[in-house]
C-alpha cells in the first residue's frame, strides 16, 4: 500500500506542479502574441493528444519528469514570412522576460493557494512547552526550564514546535546571538533568553535544532509497550513480541518510551541488554541495534514502536484563519519559505549547510507517498514547499533553467544587443553542466538514504 502511494502521490504532484508551470510560459506567451507549437507534460513517446483552434498540440507524455511549451523560434526553424510577427524571438525584450518569468512566478502563485487553504482548513498543533532541558546543553546555559513554553524565536511568534523548527533552521551553519522569548506555562510574563551560535551545526548532516539546543519537548508519557515491529529489526530477530513491557536496558529503568529513544540512539551497532515483561514474567533479552544514518547523522536503531499517548486539551491549540486572513497567511508562508529556500541553498554553497541535504527523485517519491498517505492536508503542504523550491531553482541565473534566460535578456536589455551566439553557447554548456553534476549529487544523496 505504501507503494502505491508513493507512485500516485509522485505522479500528482509532478503532474500538478509541472502542469501550472507551463501553463505560466503558455497563458503570458499567448497574450505578447507568439504562437505557441506544443505544450507537453512529460516527455518521451505521446499517450495522448489534441490540438486547440489555434493550432496549439497537447501532449501527455509517458516519462513524467517534467514538462516543455514549444513555441514558434527562427533559431529552432524555418518560420513562414506571415507568422514571422508571432515567433518568441521576435518579441521585445521586455515581453520575452515576462513570458519566461511567468513559470517560476505560477509556482509560488499556486504554492500561495495551497496555504491559503491550509490556513482556512486549520491545524491543530502542539504547543511549544519545554518537557526537559539537557544539564549543561545551550539551552541550559541559557536558563530555559521545564514547563516554559516558547512564545518566540528571533521575534518571531510561533504556535507550534514546527514554526520553532522553522525559525531555528534559518540560523544553522550561523554565529551570534539566537533569541528566544519564553513564558511559564499558564502564565502571561514573558522572559527573553540569549543563546549564543557559534557556526551553529555548520556542515552537519540531517541537522535536528531542537534537541541540538537541548530541548526536549513536553509529551504524554508514554508506557514503553511495544505495539510495533519492524520484520528486518533487530527487536524482533531477538524474539521481542507485541506486547512486551520493556523493563531496562542495560540494568537502566525504562519508564517512558522517550527514554528507550534517548538510550537506543547513542549506541548504533552495540549489543545490549533488555528486560522485558511479558504475561507477567520478566524475560533478559540480549540484541545488537542496527545503525541508521552516515557520520555525524548515525543513530542506533531498535526497530521497535508505541502506540501514542493522549494529549491533553491545555497543550494542543486550533489554529486557522478567515478567508482574508488566510491570504495574507498564504502568502506570508510563501515568502518565508522562498527566502529559506535560497538562503539554504547560499549556505550550502558556502559551507554552512551540508550538500548531504540535498535531496533528489527518490527522496521526493517517498516524501510524496508518505503525505499523500497522511492525509490532504500534508499532502497539500508537501505540494506547496516543492512548489516553491522549483519555483525559486528555476529563476537561479544557471543557463538551461528560466532564470540563465532572464539573465541573458537583462545583458540584452543594458548592452541594446544580445550576447553573441557563441557566448550564449558558452554559457548552455557550463549551465547543462552544473545541472547534471547537481542531479547526480542529489541522486547519490538519495541511494545515500536508502
Amino acid at each position: 500500500m505504501g507503494a502505491l502511494y508513493m507512485i500516485i502521490g509522485t505522479l500528482v504532484a509532478l503532474g500538478v506542479l509541472v502542469t501550472f508551470h507551463e501553463f505560466g510560459h503558455f497563458w503570458v506567451a499567448r497574450r505578447c502574441g507568439v504562437k505557441v507549437l506544443r505544450f507537453s507534460v512529460g516527455f518521451g513517446s505521446p499517450l495522448l493528444r489534441w490540438h486547440d483552434r489555434q493550432g496549439t498540440e497537447f501532449v501527455i507524455a509517458a516519462i513524467p519528469l517534467g514538462g516543455y511549451v514549444k513555441m514558434l523560434d527562427e533559431r529552432e526553424g524555418d518560420v513562414p514570412p506571415a507568422l514571422l510577427d508571432s515567433a518568441f524571438n521576435r518579441k521585445s525584450v521586455r515581453q520575452r522576460f515576462a513570458i519566461v518569468s511567468a513559470g517560476p512566478l505560477a509556482n509560488f502563485l499556486l504554492a500561495m493557494v495551497f496555504f491559503w487553504l491550509l490556513a482556512m482548513l486549520g491545524s491543530e498543533q502542539v504547543r511549544p512547552v519545554v518537557g526537559a532541558v539537557v544539564p549543561g546543553s545551550l539551552a541550559a546555559q541559557a536558563g530555559m526550564a521545564v514547563d516554559q513554553e516558547i512564545v518566540a524565536v528571533n521575534g518571531k511568534p510561533v504556535s507550534g514546535w514546527s514554526e520553532v523548527n522553522l525559525q531555528l533552521v534559518r540560523r544553522l551553519g550561523e554565529s551570534g546571538q539566537l533569541d528566544m522569548t519564553v513564558r511559564e506555562l499558564g502564565g502571561s510574563g514573558e522572559q527573553h533568553l540569549q543563546i549564543p551560535l557559534q557556526n551553529w551545526l555548520k556542515g552537519v548532516e540531517e541537522p535536528d535544532p531542537i534537541t541540538s539546543l537541548g530541548i526536549r519537548p513536553w509529551r504524554p508519557q508514554i508506557i514503553p509497550v511495544v505495539a510495533q515491529l519492524d520484520p528486518e529489526g533487530p527487536a524482533q530477530a531477538a524474539g521481542i513480541r507485541l506486547g512486551d513491557r520493556l523493563l531496562s536496558m542495560d540494568q537502566q529503568p525504562l519508564d517512558d518510551w522517550q527514554q528507550v529513544i534517548d538510550a537506543v540512539k547513542v549506541l548504533p551497532g552495540e549489543p545490549v541488554s533488555l528486560q522485558v515483561e511479558r504475561a507477567g514474567e520478566r524475560l533478559d533479552v540480549s540484541l545488537t541495534l542496527a545503525a541508521r544514518g552516515e557520520g555525524d547523522a548515525r543513530r542506533g536503531y531498535l526497530g521497535a514502536g508505541v502506540e501514542g499517548g493522549e494529549w491533553p486539551a491545555e497543550m494542543l491549540r486550533e489554529v486557522s484563519f478567515g478567508p482574508l486572513e488566510a491570504v495574507v497567511e498564504g502568502v506570508r508562508r510563501t515568502w518565508t519559505m522562498s527566502l529559506l529556500t535560497l538562503d539554504s541553498l547560499k549556505k550550502m554553497l558556502f559551507g554552512e549547510l551540508s550538500v548531504k541535504n540535498l535531496s533528489g527523485p527518490i527522496t521526493i517519491a517517498k516524501v510524496a507517498g508518505a503525505s499523500a498517505q497522511s492525509g490532504l492536508g500534508d499532502f497539500l503542504n508537501f505540494l506547496a514547499y516543492l512548489s516553491i523550491s522549483l519555483g525559486v531553482l528555476n529563476l537561479l541565473p544557471i543557463p538551461v533553467l528560466d532564470g540563465g534566460h532572464l539573465l541573458f535578456y537583462l545583458v540584452e536589455w543594458v548592452r541594446g544587443r544580445p550576447l553573441s551566439e557563441r557566448v550564449q553557447g558558452w554559457g548552455v554548456q557550463i549551465g547543462i553542466s552544473l545541472v547534471v553534476g547537481v542531479m547526480l549529487l542529489a541522486l547519490v544523496n538519495d541511494l545515500g538514504r536508502l
